[in-house]
C-alpha cells in the first residue's frame, strides 16, 4: 500500500499526466464530433461511431505510460527509488498499477465524453447502450487504455529513453501492425493475433454496435478469430508477459 501511495504521488505531482488526460479527452472528443457531426444520412451515427476515434486517445495514453518510467531515468530519480525500496519488482508492479488505474479512469471519461458529445450532435440517432455489445464498445475503452498503459510502462523500462520508447510505441500501434498484412501469404494470419488488432475485437466484436451497417464498418473491424471476452484475456496476457520481461531485465541491470 505504501508503494502504491508513493507511486501515486510521484505520478500525480508532475504535469505530464494532467496534460495527457486533457489532450486525450479533447483530441478524441474533437475527432468524434467531426465524424458524428458529418455522418451522412445513409450511414447515421451509431454507438460504434462514437468510439471510432479511441485510437487517438490511445496514443496519448501510451505516451503517458512511457513518460511515467523514462522521466525517472532521465532525472535519475529511479536510482533513489530503488535505494529506498530495494525490492524492484514490488516497485515496478506498484508503478504499473498506478499508471493502469489512471489510464482506466481517463479511458472511461474519454469514452463517455465522446458518447455524450455524440448524443448532443445526433439526438435522433440510435445511440442508446441497450445491448452488451454497445456497453462493451463504450465501457471497454477504459480497459484497453489501462492494459495499453501497462505495455507502455514495460517498453519504457526496456528502452529507458523517452523519445525512443514513445517512437517505438507509436510506430508499432499506427504502422507496424498494419504493415504486417502486406507480407505475402502469411501476413493476414499473423495480423489476426497481433495485440491491438485483438484489442479492437474486444471493443467492436463482429460489428454488433454498428447498428447493422456492417458493410460500412467492415474495414474497421478486427480480423481476430477470438470472441470479445477471450480477446480481452489475450490482450491482458500480452501486457502481463511484456511487463514480466521488463521487470526481469530491470532487475538484472544497473539502475
Amino acid at each position: 500500500m505504501t508503494l502504491l501511495a508513493v507511486e501515486r504521488m510521484k505520478l500525480l505531482t508532475t504535469r505530464s499526466p494532467w496534460w495527457c488526460a486533457i489532450v486525450c479527452i479533447a483530441l478524441t472528443g474533437a475527432f468524434t464530433a467531426l465524424m458524428v457531426g458529418n455522418a451522412p444520412d445513409a450511414f447515421p451515427a451509431t454507438v460504434a461511431m462514437t468510439q471510432y476515434s479511441y485510437t487517438m486517445g490511445l496514443a496519448v495514453i501510451m505516451v503517458l505510460g512511457a513518460l511515467a518510467v523514462t522521466t525517472e531515468y532521465r532525472f535519475n530519480t529511479i536510482r533513489t527509488t530503488f535505494q529506498a525500496a530495494p525490492n524492484r519488482t514490488a516497485v515496478l508492479l506498484a508503478k504499473a498499477t498506478v499508471v493502469a488505474i489512471l489510464a482506466l479512469i481517463i479511458g472511461e471519461i474519454t469514452a463517455f465524453a465522446s458518447w455524450g458529445v455524440s448524443l448532443l450532435l445526433a439526438p435522433d440517432a440510435d445511440l442508446a447502450l441497450d445491448s452488451a455489445a454497445d456497453v462493451i464498445n463504450v465501457v471497454g475503452v477504459g480497459a484497453v487504455y489501462a492494459l495499453s498503459a501497462v505495455m507502455a510502462v514495460a517498453v519504457g523500462l526496456l528502452v529507458r529513453h523517452s523519445a525512443g520508447a514513445i517512437s517505438l510505441l507509436l510506430i508499432y500501434v499506427f504502422a507496424a501492425e498494419g504493415l504486417v498484412m502486406v507480407i505475402p501469404e502469411i501476413g493476414d494470419d499473423i495480423y489476426e493475433w497481433l495485440p491491438f488488432n485483438v484489442a479492437h475485437k474486444f471493443l467492436t466484436g463482429d460489428g454488433e454496435s454498428s447498428g447493422g451497417d456492417v458493410g460500412f464498418v467492415a474495414q474497421t473491424l478486427s480480423t481476430s478469430p477470438l470472441s470479445p471476452g477471450w480477446a480481452l484475456v489475450y490482450f491482458a496476457a500480452v501486457a502481463a508477459v511484456l511487463l514480466f520481461a521488463a521487470i526481469v531485465v530491470t532487475n538484472k541491470r544497473d539502475a
